[in-house]
């Protein structure tokens, strides 16, 4: 992993998804490996059905303020989620979709883009609800900031005590989605070489 790392990312999705909680579980794994964090939540009055999302920032250095106007990432959840944040991604950036609920492709052709079943890779790990950590998982495959270990250590923290039965699907969502997202990368890659 890079020693100089700056990164701002986009979480965004319905509210219920988890989509706070992935970025608090992104924030703790980049505090267990010293990294500077800020985590800026935003959210519509419905707690389910509503739009949520939250900016996560991971830097080195001190970070100045928890707002990017264009962030260097954006994990896309739902469509109206990839509709309001696609165009503010720096150029050069990551996009992670989740192909279970957007059918259509980046618009842009500056980004790298992974597409994961995340809702499909959840449902196999044994529920719905850690589509949130299969996505999670291919964005770390994309972006190293942080180890998966850490991401597994900040998120057997963030689970609460009487939800720890989750913890072992949840943990195979997350390896899924990462391992789902590095395959796909390594593929674009050679397709790259072949040119």
């Amino acid at each position: 992993m890079d020693s100089n790392v700056r990164e701002s990312v986009v979480m965004a999705g319905f509210g219920g998804q988890g989509i706070l909680l992935m970025g608090q579980i992104l924030c703790h794994a980049g505090m267990h490996q010293g990294l500077k964090v800020t985590w800026m939540p935003s959210y519509g009055p419905e707690m389910r059905g509503g739009t949520a999302n939250c900016t996560v920032t991971l830097s080195s250095e001190r970070i100045g303020s928890p707002v990017s106007r264009h962030p260097s990432s954006l994990v896309a959840m739902n469509l109206p989620s990839l509709d309001k944040f696609e165009d503010a991604i720096q150029s050069l950036g990551f996009l992670v979709i989740n192909s279970s609920l957007v059918e259509r492709d980046a618009k842009r052709s500056d980004l790298r883009t992974i597409r994961i079943p995340a809702n499909r890779i959840a449902e196999e790990a044994g529920t719905l609800q850690a589509a949130n950590m299969a996505a999670l998982g291919a964005y770390l495959a994309g972006k190293r900031f942080v180890s998966l270990d850490s991401l597994t250590i900040a998120l057997r923290r963030m689970i609460p005590a009487r939800r720890h039965e989750l913890i072992a699907v949840n943990e195979k969502a997350l390896r899924r989605g990462f391992e789902e997202a590095e395959r796909q990368l390594s593929c674009s890659l050679k397709g790259n070489a072949g040119e």
